[in-house]
């Protein structure tokens, strides 16, 4: 395959996947587990410290300003809100947003009941496929994050895909930019790194393509893609 042709395929799976992201519609907010409706769609879930984008990468990503909204007090939002998407009223998909952790000012408590919530719905959740966790790259992975990487480790030896997007990519230099990279590879061992920024669209056809292909797996293990041109090889 010529590099242009590659070019050519990668822009129309990118308008393919950014069209559907666009039909997300708000399902449902769950406050415990029990209250989670039970679905056999594949389903994306988004997670991420208070204040690492969460909430504007999601609308970024769906294309529209008011889906998904950060609560004016940072980690007060306590539930799970889940999103559908599919054209026609068919849903074939769905993204969950997990509530922010980490943010300094919740008790203690309510942190922990909380982080109970999340770490089981990432264990136990059947029809999870992906985890997208958002990172201010210019904080890196905290305890929390790792912590997180930790609990869902074995799902992703079973196969379940994680991505961890390095946020207000367009406040970094180039080179701590790579280099935010380079320190993100490392930590996951892995996932896939991808650097974001909402404000200069940086990522966002990458990252559109990539949940629309881990929505679509049939769950069976996938055969190897070629690399594309455009695509760093796989780190082992």
């Amino acid at each position: 395959m010529t590099h242009h042709s590659t070019a050519a395929s990668a822009a129309a799976d990118a308008r393919l996947a950014h069209a559907w992201l666009h039909t997300a519609r708000f399902l449902t907010t769950a406050p415990t587990l029990e209250t989670l409706p039970t679905l056999d769609v594949p389903e994306i879930a988004f997670v991420g410290r208070s204040n690492a984008g969460k909430s504007t990468a999601i609308n970024t990503l769906a294309q529209q300003k008011r889906l998904a909204f950060a609560s004016k007090t940072p980690g007060r939002t306590q539930s799970i809100n889940l999103f559908t998407l599919g054209k026609q009223g068919i849903t074939d998909a769905v993204l969950a947003d997990l509530p922010g952790y980490g943010y300094a000012a919740v008790p203690r408590e309510a942190k922990l009941r909380w982080q109970r919530v999340m770490a089981n719905y990432l264990l136990t959740r059947p029809n999870l496929r992906a985890v997208v966790m958002l990172v201010d790259p210019r904080l890196g992975l905290t305890e929390l994050d790792e912590a997180l990487l930790e609990a869902i480790r074995p799902r992703v030896e079973d196969g379940l895909k994680f991505l961890v997007l390095l946020t207000k990519a367009d406040k970094l230099t180039r080179t701590e930019a790579n280099k935010a990279l380079s320190i993100a590879r490392l930590q996951t061992a892995g996932g896939e790194v991808r650097l974001f920024s909402a404000l200069k669209k940086q990522g966002l056809d990458e990252v559109a393509t990539l949940l629309m292909r881990w929505a679509r797996e049939d769950g069976a293990p996938q055969a190897p893609a070629t690399p594309t041109d455009d695509e760093p090889p796989a780190a082992d």
